[in-house]
């Protein structure tokens, strides 16, 4: 059986990092095998010195897509924890992956910014990427000085400066429910007649 792939995007301090742990743990709660797949821990494989160029980052996705291709195949279920900046990186992985899904962590970039100044663990990801921004030492920020291109259609959006971190990963995890039947969460009471309650 093939596993499935969620894609979190979103600008960077979106959340996407929290909630790919958060929605990892519920699921290994209820006894769902789940890995997540990080673009920054590949990033420092990769690239250890990157430049974040537009060849740079296409070859990056290229091979983040690939691994979560092979391993759905192989029957393990991904979460990409990942900006994925560009359309086009996330595209691919719909069409490559037979179970996929997009999540769009909908976040304004003054929170994610305050966020990404104020938090602790960056689980893999650069630090103090907005300020480099703004004192013109980077200008492959995502939202900033690169584009982050929105999903067009992704199967759920989540607003995360209106909800809690856990509200957003149950949102998340029901939707998992619907589109690929995974059990975690709130049980769901079976009726005699096979119905759901």
């Amino acid at each position: 059986m093939k596993g499935w792939a969620v894609w979190l995007t979103g600008l960077p301090g979106s959340g996407k990092s929290t909630l790919a742990r958060l929605v990892a743990r519920k699921l290994r709660e209820k006894k769902v095998p789940v890995q997540i797949l990080s673009s920054d821990r590949l990033r420092k494989i990769l690239t250890p010195k990157p430049t974040y160029t537009e060849k740079e980052r296409k070859m990056v996705y290229n091979v983040l897509v690939f691994m979560a291709k092979q391993l759905t195949e192989g029957g393990t279920n991904i979460i990409i924890d990942a900006t994925g900046n560009r359309r086009s990186y996330r595209d691919k992985a719909r069409r490559e992956i037979k179970k996929f899904m997009e999540v769009y962590l909908k976040c304004p970039l003054p929170t994610c910014i305050r966020r990404e100044e104020s938090r602790g663990k960056t689980f893999g990801a650069p630090k103090k990427i907005y300020e480099k921004a703004f004192k013109n030492l980077s200008g492959t920020i995502p939202g900033m000085g690169a584009p982050y291109e929105e999903p067009h259609k992704p199967e759920v959006i989540v607003e995360t400066d209106a909800v809690s971190p856990r509200q957003a990963a149950e949102k998340i995890l029901k939707a998992l429910a619907g589109r690929f039947g995974v059990q975690a969460g709130k049980r769901r009471n079976v009726s005699r007649r096979g119905g759901t309650t």
